[in-house]
């Protein structure tokens, strides 16, 4: 039982290591961001703060329509019951 755990291991292991090896170099002109002029990086705080807060705004101007149309809805069920009667 022992010896099959380790050969299972082995067999999943094995082609994991195989395929980080095979992986292709950068180019020799290749420049990480870390080492990139400053006037060429992008500044993502900001934008990851616009793109949340758009979604936020959106997400609560969708939730005040659906309360408005919701209470529109029910002051028309409370009118047909009135008329019910």
């Amino acid at each position: 039982m022992r010896c099959r755990m380790l050969l299972l291991m082995l067999l999943l292991i094995a082609p994991a290591s195989a395929v980080r090896a095979d992986q292709p170099q950068p180019p020799a002109d290749f420049v990480p961001v870390e080492n990139a002029p400053p006037g060429e990086q992008i500044p993502a705080l900001p934008l990851l703060g616009a793109a949340y807060g758009f979604i936020w705004v959106g997400v609560f101007g969708y939730v005040w329509s659906l309360s408005k149309r919701l209470q529109k809805v029910e002051a028309e069920i409370v009118e047909l019951e009135s008329r019910k009667r």
